[in-house]
């Protein structure tokens, strides 16, 4: 029980991968029960089956730590149960239907994923309904304990001060860096050329001439779906995804190709593999119009503008940011992205950088680069801060003290509460699990109820 708190994130993995082989592989027992809470043998094994089959590490005496774990989420199961905490229906269907859309997406389509589970979607969503239902509301009740509360200054300083010398953290160079991102526009002419291709692709298809996902593997333009046909799994209601490719995809009837339609991103075609409600299975084809010399010397010379102002105070980089940005996330963040090591820039960055030697506070000439999707763009950089190498102090790395000096005090609020409550909770545990020095304060327990 002492290491439940920060291994409660993995706890909430068992019993929820799709089986790949028979999954009752022992003798089946009970082998815990808390309150009314059943905890069974094959609840043990087939996670550290599963976690083989993930290729996570699985460490010596795995069934200790994951009953340990189990007999933990079913005491907070048990008190979220008393305490009247409640799962709605509809929040229990949205976290089945994402479980189920993460599957599919995995194993490559709804018809994929039954193969190998061997049984239907409605299935498999009733399989896990029982233990995501448990998992939200153990969640809840963990939230409950520990969500509200804080660390003051002087605990974070306590904390730190108990922390041997020779054990701080060691941190190397850190630069914190802005944005400000331009996404020069492509020429008619190459706009039209881009969707005369995909008018033409469209048309292959339709008279079969060509398969779908052929032509998404040769032409496609989005890198995370090019190895797979152009292939995703897509749900009407899910926010990630551009309104415009959601809107022309569920336009489509099973086997339709849809019109040219421009997004974000650039053009597409769409294919709907099939269609269930609001979850689909869909191929696409993106083309990017090229971005020529003069578009992206268009974008320069704005940005250059820009620049001067930000240099003589004029205006300030958060406000340049919300007024000039064409990069969506940027808007929820300032431009700012948070503190990394150098290799963790993308390599352009890194050498314009280098190139400029540039100094913290300054702002970077509009320079070309590619995104991580490939999209051409422009952009001014701003170098807020840099770290030297350190050892951890409070001074420089006060919030990541206190996140950690907060987590601790969670374990231990959490710990209190369990030596509070398992004492008035029915408990029994197998004697196959003797061997596990982690469970002799349940074991303690379960002799006081009578086993």
């Amino acid at each position: 029980m002492k290491h439940f708190f920060t291994v409660f994130a993995a706890l909430l993995l068992v019993t929820v991968t799709v089986a790949q082989a028979p999954r009752k592989v022992v003798a089946d027992k009970v082998v815990g029960i808390v309150g009314d809470k059943i905890i069974l043998r094959s609840d043990v094994y087939n996670e550290i089956l599963d976690r083989q089959r993930r290729q996570e590490p699985v460490p010596e005496n795995a069934e200790c730590l994951i009953l340990d774990q189990i007999l933990g989420m079913k005491a907070l199961v048990l008190q979220a149960e008393k305490d009247s905490l409640l799962v709605t229906d509809d929040e229990l269907e949205a976290l089945l239907d994402n479980r189920i859309r993460a599957f599919v997406q995995m194993y490559g389509g709804k018809t994929r994923l039954e193969e190998i589970a061997g049984r239907t979607i409605y299935q498999i969503k009733e399989d896990f309904r029982q233990s995501i239902k448990e998992g939200k509301l153990a969640e809840n009740m963990r939230d409950k304990i520990v969500g509200n509360l804080k660390i003051t200054p002087n605990e974070v300083k306590d904390y730190f001060d108990k922390i041997p010398k020779d054990s701080l953290l060691f941190y190397e160079s850190e630069v914190e860096v802005g944005e400000i991102v331009l996404y020069p526009k492509a020429s008619r002419e190459l706009e039209k050329l881009a969707m005369d291709e995909l008018a033409e692709w469209k048309q292959q298809v339709e008279a079969g001439k060509q398969k779908f996902d052929v032509l998404a593997r040769l032409y496609t333009e989005d890198p995370g779906s090019k190895e797979t046909g152009g292939q995703y799994s897509i749900n009407r209601t899910e926010k990630n995804w551009d309104p415009a490719f959601i809107n022309n995809a569920f336009r489509l009837k099973d086997k339709q190709v849809s019109p040219v339609f421009k997004s974000k991103f650039g053009y597409h075609i769409i294919y709907m593999e099939s269609r269930s409600g609001d979850d689909a299975l869909v191929r696409h084809i993106l083309r990017v119009p090229k971005i020529t010399d003069a578009e992206i010397n268009e974008a320069v010379n704005r940005l250059d503008s820009v620049r001067a102002r930000l240099i003589a105070g004029t205006i300030i980089f958060g406000e340049a940011v919300n007024k000039y940005s064409e990069d969506d996330n940027s808007k929820f963040t300032g431009g700012m992205h948070p503190p990394v090591t150098i290799d963790q820039l993308d390599k352009d960055l890194v050498e314009m950088m280098a190139k400029t030697n540039m100094k913290v506070g300054e702002f970077s000439k509009p320079t070309a680069f590619k995104d991580e999707r490939g999209k051409q763009g422009v952009r001014i950089v701003y170098l807020k801060s840099r770290t030297e190498p350190h050892r951890e102090n409070l001074k420089d790395d006060y919030d990541r003290v206190s996140q950690r000096a907060l987590e601790v005090k969670k374990q231990q609020a959490l710990e209190k509460w369990f030596g509070t409550k398992i004492p008035s909770y029915y408990l029994m545990i197998d004697s196959d699990f003797t061997h596990c020095p982690n469970l002799g304060t349940w074991y303690q327990y379960a002799n006081k109820s009578g086993k």
